[in-house]
């Protein structure tokens, strides 16, 4: 579903990403880790398409930017940017008709229970907490059923019981054949959820692998994810 072919940016002097080369299926939870500066936003918005790259990113064959990917496409930043003049529910439907969604008020209606938003719909975007902005991003990236959706940090800011939630529904995007990519920096956030391990190091992916494998050979993936970024960084020294 998604596939990343030698994606590569350069900042002036500094590259950002090298040749970063992965995939992730249909029906599959990915997991981007890699330490601060290791390249995860760079590929992240490069993905989302709010960056210029060279290299090939598509998304169920369709290039990443096209309107064809766009539709079946669903992203949560790091950071939620709501409107703040616009309430709750207008945002989701804002989305939904930017989409051409039709009966989409259900669908809405049952985000926002899940995340405990239905006494915050007509609150307007500067009203809300962080937490709440970030469980309306969330919904805001669902209610369009994607196919293919990714998340970045997407567990910061919210209570335990969101947190609870959004595990769930990774599970329930991964059933439904969705392909799913969480970047992070806090391994135990996805303990348990992931299928594919990629780990990204000074702009590059420096391991892949998936968890049933990972499980065979008797390793953990905290122990991989210092034992590589903590060696680069001692080569680096």
């Amino acid at each position: 579903m998604l596939k990343v072919r030698n994606l590569t940016k350069k900042y002036e002097k500094v590259l950002a990403a090298n040749k970063v080369t992965f995939e992730v299926d249909s029906g599959e939870i990915g997991v981007l880790l890699g330490p601060n500066g290791a390249g995860k936003s760079t590929t992240i918005k490069s993905i989302a398409g709010l960056l210029r790259f060279d290299g090939e990113i598509t998304i169920d064959g369709k290039p990443n930017k096209s309107i064809e990917a766009k539709r079946i496409f669903g992203y949560v930043p790091e950071t939620a940017s709501l409107y703040e003049s616009l309430t709750v529910w207008e945002h989701l439907e804002f989305i939904a008709r930017a989409y051409g969604l039709k009966d989409w008020e259900e669908t809405a209606e049952a985000l926002l229970a899940r995340f405990d938003m239905e006494d915050k719909k007509n609150k307007i975007g500067k009203e809300l907490s962080k937490g709440m902005q970030q469980k309306v991003s969330i919904c805001c990236a669902l209610i369009i059923n994607p196919r293919m959706v990714m998340f970045d940090e997407p567990m910061i800011g919210l209570d335990p019981k969101a947190i609870k939630e959004l595990k769930d529904i990774f599970i329930e995007l991964k059933q439904a054949g969705c392909a799913v990519l969480i970047s992070t920096h806090i391994i135990d956030s996805i303990e348990g959820i992931w299928d594919k391990a990629l780990i990204m190091n000074k702009g590059e992916i420096v391991y892949v692998n998936t968890r049933d494998s990972m499980l065979a050979s008797g390793e953990f993936l905290e122990q991989i994810f210092f034992a590589l970024t903590e060696k680069q960084e001692d080569k680096t020294a």
